[in-house]
């Protein structure tokens, strides 16, 4: 099995891939497969998941800073079950819109360095070091956790995009997804309850309508 680092960045490529592609170029301002984001802000927040890692290759600030585990770093976040006009939501369409409008080129050049410095950084790493989680000012997270969170997010958004511009979804690594569907389960069994992902899984007849993860 790869390493998280592995996946993370066999991740990384695959998005690249899809960002440097003619499909997405040609229908940047179209609308996406994504409610109120168009191809270019999509992209735009594809290429985000790489480069909002970057430079969080420290230490974690100070050292009472708690530790967040993967699981708990998702039940505090705002976003998760929120509707589509909530607020934390338009921010975050609103944000990815306003960075597309750097262009595809910008954003894949953004999103390569960021990748590439990812790389040299991860080399002299472990999985369990810890780092500061960029979006709470405070808190801790393992590099593990913290790739988690960003592998998650290209797998989903990749195949957001890849649908928006009608290519196939690219493959990844097979550990990525076993990663993220292993995540996906669990957060959908605390959202759902386990017994409506067990029938959703394994009973059509009696599967619930969702288990959505988010």
């Amino acid at each position: 099995m790869a390493t998280i680092f592995e996946d993370y960045l066999a991740a990384a490529d695959a998005a690249m891939a899809l960002l440097a592609s003619d499909e997405v170029a040609a229908r940047w301002d179209e609308p996406s497969a994504c409610a109120g984001f168009t191809v270019g802000g999509l992209a735009a927040h594809l290429g985000w998941q790489v480069q909002s890692a970057r430079g969080r290759w420290s230490p974690a600030p100070g050292p009472d800073a708690p530790l967040t585990g993967l699981l708990e770093h998702y039940a505090g976040a705002a976003w998760v079950g929120a509707d589509l006009d909530a607020p934390v939501n338009v921010t975050i369409k609103e944000t990815e819109e306003e960075r597309s409008k750097a262009g595809p080129a910008e954003v894949l050049r953004l999103t390569r360095e960021a990748r590439d410095e990812a790389a040299r950084q991860l080399a002299a790493m472990a999985p369990e070091d810890v780092v500061a989680m960029p979006w709470i000012e405070g808190r801790a997270v393992t590099a593990a956790v913290l790739l988690s969170t960003r592998l998650m997010e290209l797998l989903v958004h990749g195949d957001d995009l890849a649908v928006s511009v009608d290519v196939p979804t690219a493959a990844v690594t097979d550990s990525a997804y076993e990663r993220v569907n292993d995540l996906l389960v669990r957060l959908a069994a605390r959202r759902h309850g386990p017994v409506a992902v067990l029938r959703a899984l394994s009973r059509s007849e009696r599967a619930p309508q969702t288990v959505s993860a988010f």
